[in-house]
């Protein structure tokens, strides 16, 4: 999978990591990928629910010492 662009969104709390999503996913061409970082426990509803009714698509997401990583492809 390639990545277009990586967003550092840790120490953000609600809605921010979702406020600074949209603005990168507005740079993106349709079928590129986001890789989101944040620290935010809400964020994995928050970006799923997201990707949903934005037409886009979550390829991954894990958890890694404490860092959520979220892999979206723009519809």
């Amino acid at each position: 999978m390639e990545v277009k662009k990586v967003l550092d969104a840790k120490g953000l709390a609600c809605p921010m990591p979702i406020v600074q999503t949209k603005r990168a996913m507005n740079e993106l061409e349709k079928d590129e990928v986001l890789e989101i970082h944040t620290t935010d426990k809400g964020s994995k509803n928050d970006l799923t629910a997201w990707v949903k009714s934005g037409g886009h698509q979550l390829l991954k997401d894990e958890e890694e010492n404490g860092v959520f990583k979220f892999w979206i492809k723009r519809g």
